[in-house]
């Protein structure tokens, strides 16, 4: 699900960015490559954030570091249940 979203928000962001050089470039044709340096420099920052979130899907699915306390706690409740009877 985090890679789709990652994927999904970057495919917008690229989608609005490219539509929005496209029309300042038809607008002042001279101001094109300046433009397209800006262009790019977003361009990579936007791909920085879908790297980023896929590095945390990845991280949650193989390194949860959340997932021991609840193992801990759920083997707890199993030796208190256990002891009860």
């Amino acid at each position: 699900l985090i890679f789709g979203l990652a994927a999904l928000g970057t495919a917008i962001g690229f989608g609005l960015l490219g539509g929005k050089f496209l029309e300042g470039a038809a607008r002042q044709p001279e101001m094109a490559g300046m433009l397209q340096t800006r262009m790019f420099i977003i361009a990579g920052l936007l791909d920085a954030v879908s790297i980023i979130g896929v590095a945390m899907g990845l991280l949650l699915m193989f390194a949860n570091p959340l997932l021991n306390p609840v193992i801990e706690a759920g083997a707890e409740v199993v030796v208190v249940e256990q002891a009860q009877h």
